[in-house]
């Protein structure tokens, strides 16, 4: 594929207002439609879009996790967010620029927590009736909180892909807003915030550990990254146990997988989606697999040593800074901390009962 070259050198004030994207999918198998959106101009908007709503979060510096891993660690703290977690970036950007007839026929969503979350808080603040469905064993702690924001909660499925394929067939059939949880441009450009603010913050980072459930925070930080310092490396992860977006990468095309048998809800899927991957073929140069022991004992370390509570999908860059500890001895490391949305009785668990995750 072409390189792509964008020109960011433009007061962000002085941006042309473009229209959101319509399509809910790329419209061609070879991504020349996801490859050829104007993303630093969305990612702009984006940025002033959500301002009203949201602060930049931390980005803190941890000598205890530094000593561990042999680098720099920086940590930014996306479970500091109103929902515990990165993607209500992603929400509110989204619901913010829909039209006013979108808004009126309402959202509906498939997610495993995170995502329903960001779309029930974004429904709220901007009066829009929400649908989320959810897996039949989804964490307790992230569907309570969907509910509080006023969602509809629909309970259908073993696992975030059978509820998605249920979610599609009720927003054609109520004639709602289908929100994917991927394959949308406003999402991704929303999270690609998270980046900006990094930049800002750190602009001598080396690199950067991003998980990957769906993709969206890493293809945003692969944008954001690519058109502002290319220099700074980004590495996905994901779970061994739900691999199907690294299995799209390492093929260069779209593969499910058997199983997505993780405990880190926001990577467990089995299917990959167009969007994100097409920016990954694109951009990413390493991506690495983290086994569900390898998350327990990130989960750990975040509580020991940094304070603060990190949910599996949250503690898998920490978990892959300390598999790949000898390639980034020395540098400037950011991990993207993407969660904290953790129950009392999984965090026991791990706390407590390490023959489980074997």
């Amino acid at each position: 594929m072409a390189s792509i070259v964008y020109r960011t050198a433009v007061r962000e004030d002085k941006l042309p207002r473009i229209s959101p994207p319509r399509t809910r999918r790329p419209q061609s198998h070879c991504g020349c439609r996801v490859i050829d959106l104007p993303w630093m101009t969305l990612i702009l908007q984006a940025r002033q879009r959500i301002a009203p709503y949201l602060r930049p979060t931390p980005l803190h510096y941890y000598p205890l996790l530094s000593e561990l891993v042999g680098a720099d660690i920086w940590v930014k703290h996306e479970n500091y967010q109103p929902i515990g977690a990165f993607k209500v970036r992603g929400g509110i950007n989204l619901i913010a620029s829909m039209s006013p007839e979108e808004r009126s026929r309402g959202v509906i969503t498939a997610s495993t927590g995170n995502h329903g979350q960001s779309i029930a808080y974004a429904a709220r603040l901007f009066g829009v009736p929400a649908v989320i469905g959810v897996p039949e064993d989804s964490n307790p702690a992230k569907m309570a909180a969907m509910r509080s924001w006023g969602a509809e909660i629909l309970v259908h499925g073993r696992d975030f892909d059978e509820t998605r394929e249920r979610v599609e067939t009720i927003a054609a059939d109520r004639g709602m807003r289908y929100v994917h949880p991927a394959n949308e441009p406003m999402l991704i450009a929303g999270v690609a915030t998270i980046a900006l603010e990094v930049l800002e913050a750190l602009p001598e980072a080396e690199v950067l550990f991003c998980a990957v459930g769906g993709g969206s925070s890493c293809s945003g930080a692969l944008l954001v990254t690519r058109a502002l310092k290319p220099s700074l490396e980004v590495i996905g992860v994901q779970s061994a146990r739900a691999s199907s977006a690294h299995e799209s990468w390492r093929q260069r095309r779209l593969v499910t997988t058997g199983r997505s048998d993780t405990f880190a809800e926001g990577l467990a899927t089995r299917v990959a989606f167009e969007m994100t991957q097409h920016i990954l073929w694109q951009h990413l140069r390493r991506f690495v697999l983290v086994d569900e022991e390898e998350l327990r004992q990130a989960m750990i370390h975040y509580l020991d040593r940094a304070r603060t509570l990190a949910e599996g999908a949250g503690a898998a860059p920490l978990a892959a800074a300390l598999k790949c500890r000898e390639d980034i001895r020395g540098r400037k490391v950011v991990l993207y901390l993407s969660g904290g949305n953790v129950s009392r009785e999984h965090l026991v668990h791990v706390l407590t009962d390490p023959r489980s995750w074997t």
